[in-house]
């Protein structure tokens, strides 16, 4: 873990970057286009967006790893917290410590901002990542719906 880097992303990063959320992509089975991909990365390099960054990256400069995340209002605790959009790591670089890595990071960030917690969501049947995520953080009760919009 000690040769393996977490910093904010950097415009520069857009290659490896879009082969990392490719991946991501690909393994939630999401079809993504060239075009969202790069209003996604329009987001991250753009100091005003709320959507922040952060990659993984080994000692060759390779990025491995990736996390998006934003602040977010909690009304009932007149907090605000920080979420968690999208984390991930490259197949072959995974057991190497960079999700910890990321994680620690994202947490170190939110006591930064005063941030009440750090929270997201994973797949039921994502057993890598559930296995990971019960050593570093509790799970809730809370059940996930989505609604479309319209009337």
């Amino acid at each position: 873990m000690s040769q393996i880097q977490v910093r904010a992303v950097r415009p520069e990063d857009f290659d490896q970057w879009r082969v990392l959320f490719r991946g991501y992509a690909d393994f939630y089975e999401v079809e993504q286009s060239e075009e969202a991909a790069r209003t996604v990365w329009s987001w991250l390099t753009d100091p005003g967006h709320e959507e922040g960054a952060l990659v993984a990256e080994d000692a060759d400069g390779t990025l491995i790893g990736l996390a998006h995340y934003r602040p977010y209002a909690r009304p009932l605790f007149a907090a605000v917290g920080c979420y968690l959009d999208d984390l991930f790591v490259a197949p072959g670089s995974r057991g190497s410590g960079a999700a910890d890595l990321l994680l620690a990071r994202l947490r170190e960030i939110a006591a930064e901002r005063g941030w009440s917690v750090v929270r997201w969501i994973t797949a039921d049947d994502n057993h890598r990542a559930r296995s990971k995520y019960d050593q570093v953080a509790t799970r809730t009760m809370w059940v996930t719906y989505d609604m479309a919009p319209g009337r």
